[in-house]
């Protein structure tokens, strides 16, 4: 089954959860910072643990002591679906053992 579209309410409301994320041009968007690029590197592949988990993927990228995810749903026309939201509620509750802020 496709996922579906939210509505504006619900991702307003979804946002709410989701302490740091926002919404840039359609993409469901958060940046974390890290003590060091081998913090940020460890993160970055438990996200994309996360990702082939949910067979969900986002544009991942990796800086110095950064990682910042962007992600929407291909098959929904690019809309924001639960796949987007459960993704990131994913990586929020497993960014803090990596010590990311």
């Amino acid at each position: 089954m496709p996922a579906e579209p939210l509505s504006q309410k619900e991702v307003e409301d979804r946002l709410t959860e989701l302490p740091g994320w926002s919404v840039d041009d359609g993409l469901l968007t958060r940046s974390y910072r890290l003590a060091s690029h081998f913090a940020a590197t460890g993160l970055v592949v438990h996200v994309a643990q996360i990702q082939e988990e949910l067979g969900h993927h986002s544009d991942l990228t990796l800086g110095y002591d950064t990682v910042t995810l962007a992600v929407r749903t291909h098959s929904a026309d690019g809309a924001l679906t639960d796949l987007d939201f459960e993704l990131a509620r994913r990586v929020q509750e497993s960014a803090p053992a990596h010590g990311a802020e």
